[in-house]
């Protein structure tokens, strides 16, 4: 599933990301990738061991904590802490799938369901910069505003087309749903969104019970901890 998720950031929050990420230090971006990805990366990012990478993705995570959108359609179980990179120049990431499998910590792993992706440039700021991602219905271009996010499964072709003025900049991490598979998924966030829509539009309240417990009950069954 592929979506859209606005206003992630408020622009106060965007500002004081940028701010800090103009006047960070940053490294080859083929440091966190195999020896496949470093054939097609070149990107600069924010050093892992940074301890700004570890407060700016404190910023992210709390924000996402209070978008309703996002858990509905992504129904987190781990998160990867926020990584920060930042295209110019002609960078670009050409078409790769990302890993199956992160290191959250020396002794934790988190299987990789859906990947995101935080913009934190305007679409005028720079030129190029388009993250293509190529799914059974062909590929979706998307660039997006500063603060708002995309998400889609972590096992889509994607890549970033080369950035030939200015600078992109975003955030970006992967999440191991409590669901494993995107059709799931997919059908419990359709299923969620029109319950919310049934319910603001005044619907019977049996028949919301009853769909409610459908999807308690759908998820009970399909969810992995």
């Amino acid at each position: 599933m592929l979506l859209h998720i606005p206003d992630v950031l408020e622009p106060a929050q965007v500002t004081r990301i940028r701010t800090a990420l103009d006047a960070a230090e940053w490294t080859d971006g083929r440091e966190t990738v195999g020896a496949q990805g470093a054939m097609v990366k070149r990107n600069l990012q924010l050093p892992d061991a940074s301890p700004l990478r570890l407060q700016l993705g404190q910023i992210v995570l709390a924000a996402l904590a209070k978008n309703p959108l996002y858990h509905a359609a992504a129904l987190p179980l781990r998160t990867l802490p926020p990584r920060f990179n930042r295209y110019e120049g002609g960078g670009q990431y050409g078409f790769h799938v990302d890993g199956a499998v992160m290191g959250l910590t020396t002794e934790a792993q988190l299987r990789s369901d859906v990947s995101c992706t935080l913009f934190l440039s305007e679409p005028d700021e720079y030129d190029g910069g388009e993250l293509i991602v190529n799914d059974t219905y062909g590929e979706h271009e998307v660039k997006l505003p500063a603060g708002d996010l995309i998400m889609y499964p972590s096992s889509s072709l994607h890549r970033v087309t080369p950035v030939t003025h200015g600078a992109r900049v975003a955030a970006f991490f992967w999440v191991q749903s409590l669901i494993r598979d995107d059709g799931r998924r997919r059908l419990l966030f359709e299923l969620d969104a029109s319950i919310q829509r049934l319910t603001q539009s005044g619907a019977d309240a049996a028949a919301l019970l009853q769909l409610t417990g459908v999807y308690h009950n759908l998820l009970r069954q399909w969810a992995e901890t």
